[in-house]
């Protein structure tokens, strides 16, 4: 008996035991409900007997049973368990008349049930803190991304650490395998650092620390002008198996532009040998405008501002911001950032369009909606108070001699001696396809797998996400369409400020119609899976 219960726990045990006493041995909670595995159902009859025989002991407090009916008999045995904890009952049913042994083989066997329970009870109590103390820092990462801080620190307050107002995001990626491993490590290395598996990527794991606790690994590698990297990121299982992409130190408002700066770092991270690296701080466009760009934004998202939800279930404005933040950042796997069905999102995304009167198939339409949602971020500089009806076009923004030089850094690396010019040129021509690889391998005459890999060497270059969003196509578009306006030649792309040419709704975007991507895209065609 001992041998079992130290082998299987509770279920071999109560197999075991079924066999040496001829009987249907099982668990039963205090109303009779039967709470272990059955190798066959108990008939009506047997299910009958033994809820009697339970109400006989709980009603008389008894600490044993006995009872016979229609030829059945049961025995009912209380397991022992500390104080406050619910035990169940050990209850054997037979067909036939019970040799004297067998009560006190069930007896005997109380303990190391009693045992085999309580090890798998703690078991299975440890594992539902642990799920819940997930998905509650998985609901702050969610509010974080959000802008919304001081309801994450409210919800963060029940765990341990605090949230620190300056903060630094690292994205680690790895085999999804070792994610759990990594995650305790990381856990018991540093105290003060928020550890969350990615909702989106199975193979991220997001990592928020408080700023200046340790810097983060220079540009050159583990060891740079930033000073040396935190001592986890030396840890030979991420080290081996894992690349690391680190942000600035952001306020923790900021978090959701701490993720894209550490998630385009790992893109660089990469391509190198030492496997991690810091953002190679490109300035952001919206900043760069100034706060003109809040008050074209302002005007571009009115429409959603003004809108509100006609039936108890249908999103308001907020609701549909955040599902277009979404959607932009993380493509068709904003269903696992939001929660939300597929349908559900392309319910929504239709109704972001018919207010913007925008398609969101369209490149241009995409960017210009992420800079106006970044523009009116919190903490961003606000509006200056003029009338809408001189408030900058977007165009005119772009026009601006400061956002001139900021296009022209965007693609300075792209330019560095040896660089092939097939790899500026098909970058150009790809966002000038609203970022479709098909539509760029015809143009170039290529296969498909040729126009990636050179994309892929374009990431490496210009150290930022290409392929996999959230991605910097937004920032390359715009960079494209300053350069033409400069250059005085033709748009690649309307910039979502002009109404479609035709008086018909505009096409739901890419996450279900039958004009949309192949299947694996989303926004600008971008690879998802």
């Amino acid at each position: 008996m001992q041998r079992v219960a130290r082998r299987g726990g509770v279920s071999p045990l109560l197999g075991w035991l079924g066999t040496r006493a001829e009987a249907d041995v099982l668990l039963v909670d205090s109303s009779g409900a039967v709470t272990s595995p059955l190798r066959t159902p108990l008939g009506d009859a047997e299910g009958d007997l033994v809820r009697r025989a339970v109400r006989e002991l709980t009603d008389r407090g008894l600490r044993s049973v006995t009872i016979d009916q229609d030829g059945l008999n049961c025995i009912i045995l209380p397991l022992d368990g500390p104080r406050g904890v619910c035990m169940p009952l050990l209850a054997a049913v037979f067909s036939k008349p019970t040799t004297p042994d067998v009560p006190l083989l069930l007896a005997d066997a109380t303990s190391a049930l009693s045992l085999s329970w309580m090890t798998e009870h703690t078991w299975q109590q440890q594992r539902r803190l642990q799920l819940a103390d997930a998905r509650i820092r998985e609901a702050v990462l969610h509010l974080l991304m959000n802008g919304r801080a001081t309801a994450a620190r409210q919800i963060a307050g029940v765990l341990h650490p605090a949230l620190p107002a300056m903060v630094r995001v690292y994205v680690i990626e790895g085999p999804p395998g070792i994610r759990n491993q990594v995650a305790d490590e990381l856990t018991e290395e540093d105290e003060r650092a928020w550890v969350v598996p990615c909702p989106v990527y199975a193979d991220h794991m997001f990592v928020l620390v408080p700023a200046g606790s340790d810097a983060p690994s220079g540009p050159s590698g583990p060891s740079g002008p930033s000073g040396p990297a935190p001592s986890w990121t030396r840890s030979p299982s991420l080290t081996a198996k894992c690349w690391i992409g680190v942000s600035d130190e952001v306020p923790l408002r900021d978090t959701a532009t701490g993720y894209a700066q550490a998630f385009h770092a790992l893109a660089a991270a990469r391509h190198r040998t030492e496997r991690q690296a810091s953002f190679a701080g490109n300035p952001d466009l919206a900043l760069t405008i100034g706060p003109d760009a809040a008050t074209w934004a302002e005007g571009f998202l009115a429409p959603i501002h003004a809108h509100r939800a006609r039936r108890h279930h249908d999103p308001d404005g907020k609701e549909l911001l955040a599902t277009a933040a979404s959607w932009l950042n993380f493509s068709s796997r904003a269903t696992a950032h939001l929660r939300i069905h597929r349908n559900t999102l392309t319910a929504r995304l239709t109704c972001i369009q018919r207010l913007l009167d925008v398609d969101l198939d369209r490149l241009a339409d995409q960017a210009a909606l992420a800079l106006a949602l970044r523009a009116l971020a919190p903490g961003r500089p606000a509006s200056p108070q003029q009338d809408a009806a001189r408030a900058p076009s977007l165009d005119e923004l772009l026009r601006l001699p400061h956002v001139a030089a900021w296009a022209e850094g965007q693609f300075r690396p792209l330019h560095a001696p040896g660089i092939p010019a097939s790899v500026p040129d098909t970058l150009t021509i790809w966002l000038r396809l609203d970022a479709r690889i098909a539509p760029t391998a015809a143009a170039l005459s290529l296969s498909a797998s040729a126009v990636r890999k050179r994309l892929t060497r374009s990431e490496a270059l210009l150290q930022r996400s290409v392929l996999r969003p959230p991605s910097a196509v937004h920032d390359l578009w715009f960079a494209q369409r300053v350069l033409d306006l400069m250059a005085r030649k033709p748009a690649p792309a309307q910039t979502g400020l002009r109404p479609p040419t035709s008086s018909a709704p505009p096409a739901s975007p890419s996450v279900a119609t039958s004009a949309s991507p192949p299947v694996g895209t989303g926004p600008a065609g971008q690879v998802v899976g």
